[in-house]
């Protein structure tokens, strides 16, 4: 979710917002459809109140979150957040698409997307491997499987074996619900076996592939194997990326209510 709000408007806590009569929230857009955990900051928000009402944004509440979600199984924090971001006041379902990466791009768009918020290919392999955690739809890459290239044909880059096991999980094109592990047999383990299936052309999305795709990201993916390596970079490319485009002074303000902007 911090990954989806920094890259939408920065690190501003707008893809926390509820849609209203005037205008779509950004939690509306499809890349964000998948997104869970609302009720937790909303929850979070609310104890932080009683505590120290007007001083926490949502937006440092949603990046200490992040942190603390990938800690917990370490029972240490794995890297020092930067506080003092406010929290923005526009949240707008059109500005999804054209900001969040695509699981269909390529390596130069991927790169491009990563370069306009001053990100470069070693933080947009490291922050891929964030993958290691969760779950994809298949409708993000059964066309992999069944239309690679629009001739009903399987994408030759895709591990064959591995093609062969999503389709019985993913039974066609028109597959809108069923949901699949993007890192297979340790999804809900925060680790660096992310680059071990990359690196067997196991990778779910076709943005994980393109990875391969560029010396560059295939050279950092091979170094990220050692997870030893992966937490240590992982944790100087999230803190870039949790100081995209930040609000502070006196710009945006301290939402009493992660969901809605102070009336």
């Amino acid at each position: 979710m911090h990954f989806h709000d920094c890259f939408v408007r920065g690190c501003d806590g707008s893809v926390l917002l509820n849609s209203t009569q005037n205008s779509t929230a950004e939690k509306e857009a499809i890349p964000n459809l998948s997104l869970s955990g609302f009720d937790v900051i909303d929850d979070i928000k609310a104890t932080v109140e009683k505590e120290c009402t007007g001083i926490v944004s949502c937006a440092d509440i949603l990046a200490l979150a992040a942190r603390d979600s990938v800690s917990f199984q370490f029972q240490k924090p794995m890297w020092k957040v930067p506080t003092g971001r406010r929290d923005g006041t526009v949240s707008l379902i059109t500005e999804v698409l054209a900001n969040i990466p695509s699981p269909f791009f390529n390596f130069t768009q991927l790169q491009q997307s990563f370069a306009s918020k001053n990100l470069n290919v070693e933080d947009l392999v490291v922050l891929s491997g964030a993958h290691t955690i969760g779950i994809g739809h298949c409708r993000f890459f059964s066309n992999r499987l069944y239309n690679f290239t629009g001739r009903g044909d399987q994408d030759p880059s895709l591990n064959s074996t591995y093609a062969q096991i999503l389709k019985t999980k993913c039974q066609g094109l028109n597959d809108t619900t069923t949901t699949v592990e993007m890192d297979p047999g340790s999804f809900q383990k925060f680790d660096s076996d992310y680059y071990n299936i990359l690196l067997q052309n196991k990778g779910l999305f076709q943005s994980d592939a393109a990875l391969l795709t560029n010396d560059e990201a295939k050279d950092t993916a091979e170094k990220l194997v050692n997870q030893t390596n992966f937490f240590t970079e992982f944790a100087e490319s999230i803190k870039r990326m949790g100081a995209i485009q930040v609000l502070t002074g006196t710009a945006g303000q301290i939402r009493k209510q992660c969901w809605k902007v102070n009336s």
